[in-house]
């Protein structure tokens, strides 16, 4: 596979090992040759590292295995899934699921990526709506300013949402950045 064409989510190997790319970002400096600069992940260790490929050069594809599995509950620093197909429960580790509790409640399907019979990742919605539980009252004729206040959300996800959210209202997320988007 070129590297021109390497994305958020892809495996890929390098040096006889195992990663998964959680970042890519294309750079052309000045007047220098462009080049791909991604994060990676090494699928045993956990470790992640930077790495810069030349525009064009060959880089080794995997082929993951995506699943629907519904999460199911969280219990200790292990989050429960249930396989759609099978119904065999599978416990993923918090290196595996990263911030999953912030977006995703509980009996929400999502898409499990595994490669060799191990999972290695979970593939997140790119917005979530979800209820806010707690946050100041708003201001009256604050609509038209560019302030935001503090608000927690029914996963326990703390954001910053404008003045005329009240408790009780569903929100957009986004899961990128945990950022406000819009009502729901």
């Amino acid at each position: 596979m070129n590297s021109n064409d390497l994305s958020n989510g892809m495996a890929i190997k390098m040096d006889g090992k195992l990663f998964l790319i959680t970042e890519t970002e294309h750079r052309t400096p000045g007047n220098l040759r462009a080049f791909i600069q991604i994060k990676i992940r090494d699928l045993k260790s956990g470790a992640f590292y930077e790495k810069r490929l030349r525009s064009g050069e060959h880089v080794d594809q995997v082929d993951l295995d995506r699943r629907p599995m519904e999460y199911l509950y969280a219990q200790g620093s292990a989050f429960v899934f249930m396989d759609l197909e099978s119904y065999d429960q599978v416990e993923l580790q918090k290196e595996i699921v990263g911030d999953l509790q912030d977006y995703i409640l509980p009996n929400t399907q999502i898409i499990v990526c595994w490669c060799d019979g191990k999972a290695i990742s979970v593939e997140f919605p790119l917005t979530v709506t979800l209820t806010i539980t707690d946050t100041s009252p708003g201001i009256k004729g604050a609509t038209a300013t560019n302030q935001l206040k503090e608000a927690t959300c029914e996963t326990g996800l703390k954001t910053r949402v404008p003045p005329f959210i009240t408790i009780g209202e569903k929100i957009i997320i986004s899961t990128t950045d945990g950022s406000y988007r819009s009502r729901a």
